[in-house]
């Protein structure tokens, strides 16, 4: 692996969607028809993270008649490390967001059991 091939694998990275498939890849295999209803966003913008993605080496395809199924390629210990890691501070990003807005919302309540009185 040479510089190259590691601005590939970050820069497929930098992305919010394709951060998001990677996480939907993370459950299990999936088509393009599912990522646009699952990402909201239609099929060649799909298709064209997808794209980038693939070309980093981060993911696989397998044909199945008409359709394409995609998951995520774990060949490469070095880049399913980074998939895992990266994966796991957006979750942990993700539960640290949840938690402010829960306190946000508690404190609400309280001003508005103040004004209520």
């Amino acid at each position: 692996m040479d510089l190259k091939d590691l601005t590939k694998i970050f820069k497929a990275l930098s992305d919010e969607t394709r951060l998001k498939i990677l996480k939907i890849l993370e459950k299990g295999e999936t088509c393009v028809c599912e990522m646009v209803a699952l990402l909201n966003i239609n099929q060649p913008g799909v298709s064209f993270h997808i794209s980038v993605l693939k070309e980093a080496g981060l993911i696989k395809s397998r044909k199945e008649g008409n359709r394409i199924f995609y998951s995520l390629d774990e060949s490469d210990l070095f880049k399913r490390f980074l998939i895992l890691s990266v994966l796991e501070k957006l979750k942990i990003a993700e539960e640290e967001n949840l938690n402010k807005y829960m306190e946000i919302s508690k404190k609400n309540l309280k001003v508005e059991e103040i004004f209520d009185d």
